[in-house]
């Protein structure tokens, strides 16, 4: 009534236009009083917007080229090559400043400002110096993320939020959580002549080292682990930046993320890896490629068919791996390789390898068994790796004869396969008559094009020759040992049969990628735990619908930028299985006091080893894109303390990746803040998963390098 005789003077005929428009106008000021500030509303995007600030597509020049070409997928989850148009790319940029937000369902998203040109680059670091090696790689493309230069010191804060929107810290209400002793990060201090970006705790102790009363069977390469527990962090190199996306890591890498060139002048005549321009080169040679890796490996193929590459040979040990381009150039074949060297004179090989993109690992074959189960791999192969076989009885033998599954093959590529000086002579009647004494059988030996010979031996699959040798030398080991645990224990003396005296559990497995979901009970090597294959049919699916519906679309995660994962405690492999299909690969860790489940998960075609996180793992620092823990972080740090925890995950997370934990809520509020006093954005995730984004925060720092 009161509007109608406001508006009383009207016509009739504009009488109801001038009352809509009044009702709008009051309802839209209710509208603006009463929403939100716009930076709160909550959003809903797609996976691929999930994205951190590091993750935010950045053009790099005015100029770039269309991105890279679609990678096509191997059926055990590694891409095939494919040609990509070269983009060019400038010299590095400083991380762009960051809005974070978080959204209704729990992730963050970012906005970016425009990259600013570093003004303090080189001049060599530019479009004009891509490398054009042999094989002529394209220059990497621009990742759907920003560069970084660790010399700037970028901070990012904190930022955490619940999927029900309760945030933990970092403003605003929700639950009070317990406080939380914070630590005070340092760098890390470390020992005369170890470069601080490359420290690796449990191998870079000085003082033992130095303590130790033998180097003769390689101790100081060997595991020595320092007390107190290390509660520090590992700078980053200078200009270091986020690394070239796979494929192309496999063929060129940053310089300055890896730089050592020594490895460059020690092999300049092998063609192992070449520094070009601010890259690192990898030709595909090795001192036995002398026509490259492609041809060594097509080489081995033609004098024994019956190795099958990718179907009946899946899981491959390369001792004395170089840079790992034997196991590279595997991956188009489907056979993953544990790619295993010291960290030695030959600087950095092994970091040259991860940096790459291609599954290594730090061991050295001494006085202690490798961390891998009895009867792992299906090949184990060996080019010029300098190791004596036959040294102290041969021990060093009798241990890829434990790891060797049987029927499977050993590839030694090696002067005295081949060399007639007298030197090379006595190493080949020494190997000779170890290899007879242990029935490994001589398939084929052979010469290729440059006169370079191959030696492949086979290991028996029964029992029988061991019983029929005239001289029980070495001895059958006894089954009344106990465990078979090889975690810190001393090599064998004596010879691990190919069959146990149950008869069961070391038959070939089927095919791959068949292999991958193996349909039989499964005990393992060392222990007599017995697992059904209801109980590993029913881990697979639980997490392979857990990834494909929450890892890979509600989780802030770029996973197109993920090229290696660690599961720390990885069961039956379950999840590495679920992973499958994507462009990556996983190493599977079981730790040491967990249920021993290895020997399925290598079973399975998939490759993994042990390991007790309350120690320093053997990687070198920034060498993984995901580490994965579940339900592990509890019983963990009932033995050692969760900042030490966190301090080496972040030791072998690389910058802009992710860690995940899935666990209880308790538990993930005791890791939350820790992880944010280090500058990880944080998120959880349906109340059990804790998803943090590692920026480039390192303390001040007056030097790298001790």
């Amino acid at each position: 009534m009161a509007v109608s005789s406001a508006f009383s003077f009207l016509s009739d005929r504009k009488r109801p236009i001038a009352v809509a428009v009044v009702l709008f106008i009051v309802l839209s000021s209710l509208f603006l009083l009463l929403s939100p500030a716009p930076s709160a509303l909550p959003f809903f995007s797609s996976p691929s917007s999930h994205l951190s600030s590091s993750e935010t597509s950045i053009p790099v020049s005015s100029d770039a080229s269309p991105p890279e070409a679609p990678t096509s997928l191997a059926s055990d989850g590694v891409s095939s090559r494919t040609t990509a148009d070269p983009v060019p790319v400038s010299a590095d940029a400083p991380l762009p400043t960051t809005t974070t937000a978080v959204a209704s369902d729990g992730v963050f998203s970012s906005t970016a400002d425009p990259p600013r040109p570093d003004a303090a680059a080189a001049a060599g670091d530019s479009e004009a110096d891509v490398p054009s090696p042999d094989h002529a790689p394209p220059t990497p493309p621009v990742e759907v993320e920003g560069s970084g230069s660790a010399g700037n010191n970028e901070t990012t804060t904190g930022v955490s939020g619940e999927r029900d929107g309760e945030w933990q810290g970092g403003g605003g209400g929700g639950a009070v959580e317990e406080p939380v002793e914070l630590p005070s990060w340092e760098l890390c201090e470390v020992g005369k002549g170890v470069m601080a970006a490359d420290y690796i705790p449990c191998l870079d102790n000085v003082g033992a080292i130095k303590a130790l009363k033998s180097l003769r069977h390689m101790e100081h390469r060997e595991r020595h682990c320092p007390e107190p527990r290390p509660r520090c962090l590992v700078p980053l190199p200078e200009r270091y930046r986020r690394p070239v996306p796979w494929p192309l890591s496999r063929d060129m890498i940053w310089y300055n993320n890896v730089p050592h060139p020594k490895l460059v002048e020690y092999k300049k005549d092998q063609n192992w890896v070449r520094k070009s321009g601010n890259y690192f080169v990898f030709p595909g040679g090795g001192t036995q490629f002398k026509n490259g890796v492609t041809a060594y490996i097509r080489f081995i193929q033609q004098i024994l068919p019956n190795i099958q590459w990718g179907i009946h040979t899946r899981t491959v040990l390369d001792v004395g791996c170089g840079v790992a381009s034997f196991g590279g150039y595997l991956l188009d074949r489907n056979v993953i390789t544990m790619s295993l060297a010291p960290k030695d004179e030959h600087e950095a090989q092994i970091q040259f390898a991860l940096e790459r993109g291609i599954p290594a690992f730090l061991a050295v074959i001494g006085t202690q068994k490798l961390p891998f189960p009895d009867n792992s791999f299906d090949v184990i192969h060996c080019a010029r790796c300098r190791v004596h076989w036959y040294a102290d009885g041969g021990k060093p033998l009798l241990e890829l004869n434990r790891v060797l599954r049987p029927g499977g093959y050993y590839i030694w590529s090696a002067t005295p396969v081949y060399r007639k000086d007298q030197r090379d002579v006595d190493d080949w009647k020494a190997m000779v008559a170890l290899t007879k004494s242990i029935c490994w059988r001589t398939v084929v030996k052979s010469r290729d094009i440059n006169k370079i010979g191959v030696v492949i031996y086979q290991k028996p699959t029964s029992n029988s020759c061991y019983i029929d040798r005239k001289n029980n030398e070495p001895p059958l080991c006894s089954e009344d040992d106990g465990s078979r645990s090889p975690w810190y224990t001393p090599l064998d003396s004596c010879l691990f049969p190919a069959v146990s005296s149950s008869g069961g559990g070391n038959s070939w497995p089927i095919s791959w990628p068949e292999r991958l979901n193996m349909k039989h009970t499964t005990t393992s090597n060392n222990s007599s735990i017995q697992f059904s294959q209801e109980k590993i049919d029913s881990d697979t699916n639980h997490w392979k619908d857990l990834v494909s519906e929450v890892y890979l679309n509600e989780f802030a995660v770029n996973w197109s930028s993920v090229r290696n994962v660690m599961d720390m405690n990885a069961g039956f492999g379950g999840f590495a299985a679920s992973l499958i299909h994507q462009p990556l690969w996983v190493m599977n860790v079981v730790p040491v006091d967990q249920p021993d489940t290895l020997p399925i998960i290598f079973n399975r075609g998939l490759i993994g080893l042990y390991h007790d996180w309350c120690e320093s793992f053997n990687t070198y620092p920034r060498t993984y894109d995901l580490l994965h823990m579940s339900y592990l972080l509890g019983p963990l740090t009932k033995r050692c303390h969760i900042i030490e925890v966190a301090a080496e995950i972040d030791r072998i997370l690389r910058p802009g990746r992710w860690f995940v934990l899935q666990d209880t809520i308790e538990v993930i509020r005791k890791m939350e803040p820790i992880l944010r006093s280090l500058h990880y954005r944080t998120t959880i995730v349906r109340h059990q998963f804790l998803v943090a984004a590692k920026g480039f925060w390192r303390p001040d720092s007056t030097g790298s390098q001790s």
